[in-house]
């Protein structure tokens, strides 16, 4: 009885990879995920180049992009901002990142969704993100890509351009549809933080040469509160209210 039933779970696992196989060469979603991998790696490449001519630069090039990956595109940008770097420097990087980000993620979960590719450790993180999406579909669906667009761009906790896309395809939007909206929104968030985040940082740093250190950590540790509020069961959170 134990090999009658293992064995159609082989043949399932075999159909998939065959399957996925087809979708990374054939679908939009697949030529997305190659494109975002290429494109990790030239700023991995980038980054290494970096470090073997200019050490001192590439430290802070690497704990920007590592800030940025962890807590997000204020947290990343305020970072650099407190580091002396320019607008040159810190919105092509951020764009850069938030790209990758959105075409490597956004294949995942549509992977995932359609039980394609199903990777362990990236589960409870496509969970979130459908959850998020699910949640605020219904908002941004009585406006459309408009929705999408100002979804993305406008800094709510929960929005952004990972959880955009999934309520995009949520939608059933056209996948080109889901790539303009949503790097377009990022972009103008990008600068729009960009130059915020710049003239505050200026303004602080009359007051204090610590200020933008300040910022930043302040940024950080809002941002893990509100994580960790997030992931608290509801029934934790009565017992912590009574």
């Amino acid at each position: 009885m134990g090999d009658k039933t293992e064995q159609p779970a082989i043949e399932l696992n075999s159909e998939q990879k065959k399957q996925l196989k087809i979708t990374l060469l054939t679908h939009s979603e697949g030529r997305l995920l190659m494109a975002g991998v290429a494109l990790a790696f030239i700023y991995a490449l980038w980054l290494g180049i970096k470090m073997l001519y200019s050490p001192e630069d590439s430290q802070v090039l690497v704990g920007m992009t590592a800030t940025q990956i962890i807590f997000g595109r204020a947290a990343g940008m305020a970072f650099g901002y407190s580091l002396d770097l320019k607008h040159i420097t810190v919105i092509p990087m951020c764009i850069a990142i938030e790209t990758i980000t959105v075409l490597i993620f956004y294949p995942l979960f549509v992977f995932s969704w359609r039980q394609l590719l199903v990777i362990n450790w990236l589960k409870n993180i496509l969970q979130r993100i459908r959850n998020a999406a699910e949640a605020k579909k219904d908002i941004v669906q009585k406006y459309g890509i408009i929705g999408l667009f100002v979804f993305v761009w406008f800094p709510f906790w929960m929005t952004g351009p990972v959880v955009g896309c999934a309520i995009g395809f949520l939608l059933n939007l056209r996948v080109w549809v889901i790539m303009t909206a949503v790097l377009a929104g990022t972009y103008v968030a990008i600068f729009g933080w960009a130059f915020f985040l710049r003239q505050l940082l200026d303004q602080m740093a009359s007051y204090s040469p610590y200020a933008a250190m300040v910022l930043m950590v302040l940024l950080v540790i809002i941002i893990v509160v509100g994580h960790l509020l997030r992931q608290t069961p509801p029934e934790n959170k009565h017992k912590t209210n009574a």
